[in-house]
């Protein structure tokens, strides 16, 4: 288990996090998100070993995390790190990089788990190629697979999929999210994107003004969002009457208090996204099919 105790970090006087407290199970994948410059990256770092802490204290198991005043060498055995610079070895074959670091002494074992991790990583058709001659999104899954080679207890990863292409994201999150669950590997995801922690994420983690704003699974924070920055992650939303209503929540009537004024329609794909002018405020519902400019309408909440 991963506990993590009231720790804080400051870049010079510059606070980045304030006592971030949590646990994370063997097995279990915590997401954790926040606006940029909300300390995502940094907290990977800090359980990783990379920075020292200003306080608190980090455990994995019985063995205390500590950074760079007490370690020589960043990082432990049972951790791997997966950061958005991805420390290849651009010379040598997709397979060669994700074997550097296993055992020459059983070369046909070594290959195996190479294969499987190729496979993990949907990079079969590329095994044999130098890692110079990749795009960015194809290095991003060699990194993924060489982190993943010595079978890790925890798996720190730092946008994993921000570089690989729309058409093969989900189908390698799909894959990549089911291997660790098979292989009870605890993952700390960091992310922006839902589609990183929807269906896969057991837990939330909300980081805002450097501090831990929200912890609990991402159905719970959806259903019932704290604050506009967590109903923003899920999608568009408004603001009424001091409730937050998802755009999907509105829908037309033939009459209610909320008269508005279609002000645009943004095609998106199965529905159109309507921005209507609600006593001067713009606000936002789901259509299937677009509305014309101006056009008078009444909305109902549905929950």
């Amino acid at each position: 288990m991963l506990n993590v105790k009231h720790l804080n970090f400051s870049y010079g006087k510059t606070p980045i996090l304030k006592d971030i407290s949590f646990k994370a199970e063997q097995g279990e994948n915590v997401a954790i998100i926040g606006e940029s410059g909300s300390g995502k990256s940094t907290l990977l770092k800090l359980l990783y070993g990379e920075f020292d802490l200003n306080g608190g204290q980090m455990f994995w198991k019985d063995t205390q995390i500590l950074g760079p005043k007490y370690n020589l060498v960043i990082g432990y055995e049972f951790m791997k790190y997966v950061s958005q610079e991805f420390d290849l070895m651009p010379f040598i074959t997709v397979e060669e990089n994700i074997a550097k670091h296993l055992s020459r002494f059983f070369p046909e074992e070594a290959q195996q788990r190479v294969n499987e991790l190729i496979k993990v990583v949907q990079l079969e058709a590329f095994a044999k190629r130098k890692v110079k001659t990749l795009s960015g999104g194809q290095k991003q899954r060699v990194a993924l697979a060489r982190a993943l080679a010595k079978a890790p207890e925890i798996l720190l990863l730092d946008e994993p999929f921000s570089h690989i292409d729309n058409f093969k994201k989900q189908s390698l999150r799909r894959s990549v999210f089911k291997y660790l669950k098979d292989k009870n590997i605890t993952c700390i995801v960091a992310t922006h994107d839902k589609e990183d922690v929807l269906g896969f994420a057991d837990r939330m983690i909300v980081l805002h003004d450097n501090t831990i704003v929200a912890n609990a699974q991402p159905k719970q924070l959806f259903k019932n969002p704290e604050s506009p920055l967590i109903a923003a992650f899920f999608g568009e939303f408004n603001e009424i009457n001091g409730e937050i209503i998802y755009a999907h929540q509105l829908k037309l009537t033939d009459t209610s208090q909320l008269k508005v004024t279609v002000k645009h329609s943004y095609f998106r794909g199965y529905f159109y996204l309507i921005a209507a002018e609600l006593n001067g405020d713009t606000i936002f519902f789901e259509h299937n099919t677009s509305l014309k400019k101006e056009t008078v309408v009444y909305l109902k909440i549905e929950t």
